[in-house]
């Protein structure tokens, strides 16, 4: 169980005991990985203080830039290569930041958080 907030434990070892539960802002939401797919899904959550996040949740394309001639591109995203946050998530096809990806331009790697941001940004490493 992942907690947010203060430690479970004293300096000493010992276990503190909750004087209450968690507030709405010290609470997390559950992971929603973004997964390579035909069709483009998109959840908005209201976060603190009235703001908006959109959350990709599926999607098969991405804004490349080029670093040579600094142009970007809207391509279609092949596959999954390398995803140096879980080894898994490449036979799952599933980007996350820093991930490396097949796509019609070349390998790129992710320099945008899905999740958090709604696009899918990357740069061309070849």
């Amino acid at each position: 169980m992942i907690t947010q907030g203060r430690s479970r434990r004293k300096p000493t070892g010992g276990i503190l005991k909750k004087h209450r539960k968690k507030k709405k802002y010290e609470m997390g939401r559950e992971r929603l990985d973004l997964v390579l797919d035909e069709k483009e899904k998109k959840k908005i959550i209201r976060t603190r203080g009235g703001g908006k996040k959109v959350r990709l949740l599926s999607t098969n394309k991405a804004n490349v830039i080029d670093p040579k001639t600094n142009k970007s591109f809207l391509v279609k995203i092949k596959n999954v290569v390398e995803n140096p946050a879980n080894p898994h998530y490449v036979r799952r096809n599933i980007i996350t930041k820093g991930s490396i990806i097949e796509t019609e331009k070349g390998r790129a790697k992710v320099t945008s958080r899905p999740s958090q941001d709604g696009v899918v940004n990357a740069v061309l490493i070849e």
